[in-house]
């Protein structure tokens, strides 16, 4: 008798009906969360020119796209940034650069934009900056983050499919010096870039193992120019909505948070549903190199849903 991996396990689950699915997100979410939805904002705080070849990104180097490039951003743009988020209804605040690594210089000026961000009453300092080093990590603690976001993308299986200038294990190693550091973790990942399902529930359970607070869950924004523009129907949304049961049912106590490119791969009445079962925090106002739902949209869309936004 062959025994089933736990990949296996829940492969059999995903393929189930989808109303199953949704009524099982429910109730798990009803049993471990209460009826908020969190909202957090991010800052690109230098954009464009990346080393890296990530194949789904319009800030990488190896690829023409038409996207605005700049350097490092000054604190007073932070500072402004951090203020209209908490004015939208965030909580937890991103800088978020481009690029590998951050060199010396920038990485000295995000210290001190951690320590603006800790300035702005009720609002959480959170950063993503790429791979990092231990050096660079216990520094980022010492001036306050509070919890570091690294994606991981997608899973282990599919990860040269979609980067090959870094490596999966280099991802996870940055995930641990967080822990390392007791700093929380958001880690999650794209869908919709030709993955398989079963690709798709191996990396929410290579997630869980990892441990994270937060995990945001994007969706393929299509961007002209780079490799995976190609994948415009990957994934429909009877898929997506299957992926969020799924990852609700495999990360039972995690937030779920929606990340870009929902606005084109949901409709409403669908994020609504995704927030019904399971979704409990949203990125909002704009994202990286694309344009978001409006805040007053978002605040809408969490009251349609019975929610109430968390303070």
């Amino acid at each position: 008798m062959v025994t089933k991996t736990l990949t296996d396990q829940y492969l059999e689950l995903y393929n189930a009906p989808l109303n199953e699915l949704v009524d099982e997100a429910t109730r798990i979410t009803g049993e471990n969360f209460d009826n908020e939805v969190e909202f957090c904002s991010i800052v690109s705080a230098k954009t464009g020119k990346c080393t890296e070849n990530c194949r789904y990104c319009a800030q990488s180097a190896h690829y023409r796209t038409n996207i605005q490039t700049h350097p490092i951003i000054s604190l007073k743009d932070v500072r402004q940034s951090a203020l209209d988020a908490k004015a939208n209804g965030a909580t937890r605040f991103s800088i978020v650069t481009s690029g590998k690594s951050p060199d010396r210089e920038d990485f000295e000026l995000l210290l001190e934009m951690v320590k603006t961000i800790n300035e702005v009453e009720g609002l959480k300092s959170c950063a993503s900056l790429g791979i990092l080093d231990d050096e660079q990590m216990r520094a980022l603690k010492e001036a306050g983050l509070t919890r570091y976001h690294h994606n991981l993308n997608t899973c282990k299986s599919y990860h040269d499919k979609v980067c090959n200038t870094h490596t999966y294990k280099s991802r996870v190693e940055t995930i641990n010096l967080s822990h390392k550091y007791n700093m929380e973790v958001c880690s999650g990942g794209i869908i919709g870039m030709g993955e398989s399902g079963r690709q798709r529930i191996e990396l929410a359970i290579e997630l869980s193992e990892l441990g994270p607070v937060s995990v945001p869950v994007n969706f393929l924004h299509p961007i002209e120019g780079t490799p995976f523009e190609v994948y415009k129907d990957a994934i429909d949304e009877g898929e997506i909505l299957k992926t969020l049961a799924i990852y609700r049912i495999i990360l039972p106590k995690t937030v779920l948070r929606y990340g870009g490119g929902r606005a084109l791969r949901l409709s409403p009445e669908n994020q609504e549903l995704g927030i019904k079962m399971g979704v409990n925090a949203l990125l909002v106002g704009n994202y990286l190199t694309t344009t978001g739902i409006t805040p007053e949209q978002d605040k809408q869309l969490v009251r349609k849903a019975g929610m109430k936004l968390k303070k």
